[in-house]
This record gives structure tokens, C-alpha cells and sequence, in this order.
């Protein structure tokens, strides 16, 4: 009799410990417990050592850090009907553990797929040239977009980030020639602005040169030097008149 009790005591024992055992949770400093009693919802716990009552109480873990995630790769066509294939990072968090479990089933499936519909949608109604110039502008919206439509979730989006922007071999050959089209008209244009500012220039020498006419023959003078010392052993160049007539007027030639 005194055998039957000890072992029915010690069975009792040892459920309590197995309850008790299974009532105490440890939730880590970045976890959150989201409390169901009797199905419904009671509260949030954590981190640290929680008590919950088995069968009665059950307890779904919500991981808060944040998720990095690919979004893979779409096909888009932009507003000027081009092609392309798309890929983004995503980075969001949870930041209402009761609301990404109750609100919507599998938050990370529900931001994924929200994420790349988004990206085909907003990345439709801009150019290519915009996609490839306006990266930021475009990161900025879409994050905008997917962060007020998860905020139900308890889910913030914090950053979007575009990766690959690839485009089919024809559009980079013709992405490489308008770009080469475009150095050469600057080129053009910098040459012209160079002969205009040239040309001005001469055209105010000229005119300080033809109000100085001493200013002309010493002009020519430095020329004839500069040209006398090259190697040639002929020179023949031309005497303006007007030289001349200096040289004669002081008496220079008889």
C-alpha cells in the first residue's frame, strides 16, 4: 500500500515538473511571444523568462530584427515600352508582433509578393532613362508605397534598394551609340565655343594693332624673326607698304 502511493506521488511529480517544464518560456532580447488564451488574442511577452499555462495558453515567437530580403528578378516595361529585367533588396522589420500574426498570414510571403508587385508597378510608369538616372528617386517611392501598405501588418519597411537594371544586347548597343552621339555633339559644341572666343580675341588685337601702327611694324619685325631662325637657307617674305613708307619718310632708304 505505502509502495502504491509513493509511486502514484512520484507519477505526480513528475507530470507537475513535465507542466511546469513546458510553461516556461526564455525569449531572447529580440524576440516577442504573441499570447493566445483559449484562442484569443491576450498579450505580448518578452524578452526574458515568461510563464505560459499549458493547453490553455499557447505562444507564437515573432523574430524582430530586420529581414533582408531579394526581390527576384521581373520583367517590366517601361512607359517608352522597353523591356527590362528588374531585381531589389528589401529591409524591413516587425514592429507590431500582435498585428503580423493576427492581420495576415505568413508576413514574409505577403511583403514578398507585395514587393514585387509594387516594383513592376511603380517601375511601368517611368522611361528607361529615368530607371537608369533616377535610382534613388525610385527607391524613395517604391519604400513609400510598400511601407504604407504593410503598416496594417505591423510591418515597416525602412529601405528599398534597386540592384540590376539589364537590358536585352540590342538596347545596349543602342544605349552605347546615343551615348557616343551625345560626346561627339559636346565635343562639337565645346570646338565652336573655342573658335568663338578665339575669334574674338583676334578681332580685338586687330583692332589694337590697327589704332598703333608702330605697334603693327613691331609686330611684323618679331615675326620675321621668329621665321629667320629656322633652318632654311632662302627666306622671302613680303615688305607691307606701309613699312616702307616709314622707313623712307625717316630717310632710312635713299
Amino acid at each position: 500500500m505505502f509502495y502504491s502511493v509513493n509511486i502514484g506521488l512520484t507519477a505526480i511529480i513528475v507530470v507537475l515538473l513535465i507542466v511546469v517544464i513546458n510553461a516556461i518560456k526564455v525569449l531572447r532580447e529580440y524576440q516577442r511571444g504573441v499570447i493566445f488564451t483559449l484562442g484569443r488574442f491576450s498579450s505580448v511577452k518578452g524578452p526574458g523568462l515568461i510563464f505560459v499555462i499549458p493547453v490553455i495558453q499557447q505562444m507564437v515567437r515573432v523574430d524582430l530584427r530586420v529581414v533582408t530580403m531579394d526581390v527576384p528578378s521581373q520583367d517590366v516595361i517601361s512607359r517608352d515600352n522597353v523591356s527590362v529585367k528588374v531585381n531589389a533588396v528589401l529591409y524591413f522589420r516587425v514592429v507590431a508582433p500582435d498585428k503580423a500574426i493576427i492581420q495576415v498570414e505568413r508576413y514574409l510571403d505577403a511583403t514578398s509578393q507585395l514587393a514585387q508587385t509594387t516594383l513592376r508597378a511603380v517601375l511601368g510608369k517611368h522611361e528607361l532613362d529615368e530607371m537608369l538616372s533616377e535610382r534613388e528617386k525610385l527607391n524613395i517611392d517604391i519604400q513609400q508605397i510598400l511601407d504604407a501598405q504593410t503598416d496594417a501588418w505591423g510591418v515597416k519597411v525602412t529601405n528599398v534598394e534597386i540592384k540590376h537594371i539589364d537590358l536585352n544586347e540590342n538596347m545596349v548597343r543602342a544605349i552605347a551609340r546615343q551615348a557616343e552621339a551625345e560626346r561627339e555633339r559636346r565635343a562639337k559644341v565645346i570646338h565652336a565655343e573655342g573658335e568663338k572666343q578665339a575669334a574674338q580675341s583676334l578681332m580685338e588685337a586687330a583692332e589694337i594693332l590697327a589704332a598703333q601702327p608702330s605697334a603693327m611694324q613691331l609686330r611684323y619685325l618679331q615675326t620675321l624673326t621668329q621665321v629667320a631662325g629656322d633652318k632654311s637657307s632662302t627666306l622671302v617674305f613680303p615688305v607691307p607698304v606701309d613699312l616702307l613708307k616709314g622707313l623712307i619718310d625717316k630717310k632710312i632708304v635713299p
